[in-house]
């Protein structure tokens, strides 16, 4: 890939907020500064909203978009349990606000999704619940940084069982799994399960999930090697993925577009005309991405 193309592309086309996630991986930029852009996303009630992720622009609080907060503040070092960000996610988290309370599950899509441009995928169906995503990574964050709770103990002991199953898990979920061990292993919660069993686990999972298919990358929306090693978890790297990081390498200038960026590889399939305006949020994201992915040593 070219290098100093994806770079440039980032720096014309990123939102604020990708931008300081960019100057603060590659250009020894501040972690406050990605605060305060992610901040901007940040409801009065904790949550976050607002085309956080931008194939749905709710700008009510959500789970999902919440936990893609944490996912921002853990990759740049910043889940300071006495700052303001943190502090008003453990209050949205614990008014449990789109919380089933009966299958103790977050939702995965709320119902003022519809209301807004979105991706088909982020209308609720049925009750809204998907599996574990993003309710295991949601409890160990406030197992982490707030007051231990039982609940929140039962849904991490609950999904680790899930996957001793050897049940499938999808690449998304996946990542709410990676960021549950990552979140426990920093913070030092070594009695709810076991982490190197855990790690174990993940390791197969990820395995599983990736897909095989090498001619399918950046074609269509499958699970491929940079989805999970993009500047984190490379302690989950195995000899078999280490062949398919690889080939995904080799094909990475052949995916970069001619402006630099990378593209995302869905439709919305849904009616509004904003589809494009979250392709261009996306891009530059996607690109970040691909540049830490391709400095990943294997």
């Amino acid at each position: 890939m070219n290098k100093n193309a994806a770079i440039n592309f980032i720096l014309h086309n990123a939102r604020p907020l990708e931008l300081a996630i960019y100057k603060y991986l590659f250009e020894n930029g501040s972690n406050q500064a990605v605060v305060d852009e992610l901040s901007k996303f940040q409801n009065s009630d904790g949550g976050f909203g607002n085309a956080l992720e931008p194939d749905f622009f709710n700008p009510n609080s959500s789970p999902i978009a919440t936990n893609d907060a944490i996912i921002t503040l853990c990759r740049v070092k910043a889940l300071n349990r006495d700052s303001d960000i943190v502090k008003g996610i453990v209050r949205y988290l614990e008014s449990h606000d789109s919380f089933d309370e009966d299958k103790k599950r977050w939702l995965f899509a709320i119902d003022s999704n519809r209301d807004y441009p979105h991706a088909i995928w982020w209308e609720k169906k049925g009750d809204g619940i998907s599996g574990f995503n993003p309710s295991i990574s949601l409890a160990a964050f406030l197992i982490c940084y707030s007051n231990r709770a039982s609940l929140y103990e039962e849904i991490i002991k609950e999904g680790f069982e899930y996957l001793e199953n050897d049940e499938e898990v999808s690449g998304d979920s996946l990542k709410c799994f990676l960021l549950t061990y990552e979140l426990l292993k920093t913070n030092g919660i070594i009695d709810i399960i076991d982490l190197e069993h855990f790690k174990d686990l993940l390791c197969k999972a990820i395995d599983n999930s990736i897909c095989k298919d090498i001619e399918k990358y950046g074609i269509e929306y499958v699970p491929m090697p940079s989805d999970f090693f993009s500047g984190t978890y490379s302690e989950f790297i195995t000899p078999e993925t280490k062949t398919l990081i690889a080939a995904e390498k080799d094909v990475l200038g052949k995916l970069q577009m001619e402006d630099g960026g990378f593209d995302i590889t869905w439709k919305w399939y849904t009616p509004y005309p904003e589809f494009e305006q979250a392709r261009a949020w996306w891009r530059p994201r996607i690109t970040v991405e691909k540049l830490l992915f391709n400095e990943v040593q294997i």
